[in-house]
């Protein structure tokens, strides 16, 4: 397995979540998720502590067991080799019989933010993306930013739905002066006090005079399952 396999397994072994996993040795969400996607590897600094989170040597949570099968597969005589396949080819088709996991498709059409800002709408172009659960919303978006963060990770895709504001401290899409946030909101004289999560962000106050509008409430958010 590559590293990132080893660090799936070697996390559902210890039954942690992924967001569990990063706040125990120090880092982003964001990061540990690269991590496991295989787009980014951790320093050996990260990798120690997972080891030690895993409890595990660091030889075997970077170990690559394809390539050492790999080698040993090709010491094999021919007779060997084939009963090796066989067998291999066997345990496939088991396998996939076993694993048949319905996925449900969604379209993400927005781009809004959770830290500064982000136009909205632009081309009307979206992107396809598929989850292993139906949810209902109106329309989907991609986040960006981390202010968020750790309940609405950047990267991550979050459901609306098209609704007026219902009450203090809900989290919804604002469109406001042409860019769009994801912010816990709570009305004030005067206008609209937007909220991060993650306390390294101030708050924003968006006056009514400049007509802030309540896009849709955020319903849920995923990290969409690749096909």
């Amino acid at each position: 397995m590559s590293l990132a396999e080893n660090l799936i397994y070697f996390r559902e072994v210890k039954g942690l979540s992924q967001r569990e996993i990063a706040k125990k040795i120090g880092v982003a969400n964001t990061s540990y998720f690269a991590w496991e996607r295989g787009t980014a590897k951790p320093k050996r600094e990260n990798l120690l502590k997972l080891a030690e989170v895993f409890d595990v040597s660091l030889a075997t949570l970077t170990k690559d067991i394809a390539q050492e099968l790999l080698s040993n597969f090709n010491q094999l005589d021919k007779t060997r080799k084939e009963e090796v396949m066989s067998f291999t080819e066997k345990q496939l088709a088991e396998q996939n019989d076993e694993k048949v996991v319905k996925l449900y498709p969604y379209k993400v059409y927005e781009k809004l933010s959770a830290g500064t800002g982000f136009s909205y709408m632009d081309d009307g172009s979206y992107d396809m993306v598929y989850f292993d659960a139906e949810m209902s919303y109106d329309f989907a978006s991609w986040v960006y930013g981390d202010s968020m963060e750790p309940v609405y990770a950047d990267g991550s895709v979050a459901l609306i739905k098209d609704t007026t504001f219902d009450y203090d401290g809900a989290i919804y899409a604002i469109d406001w002066d042409g860019q769009t946030y994801i912010k816990k909101v709570y009305k004030e004289e005067g206008g609209l006090r937007l909220v991060s999560i993650n306390k390294k962000y101030a708050d924003k106050f968006a006056p009514f005079d400049d007509e802030p509008r309540i896009v849709g409430k955020i319903i849920g958010n995923f990290f969409p399952i690749d096909v």
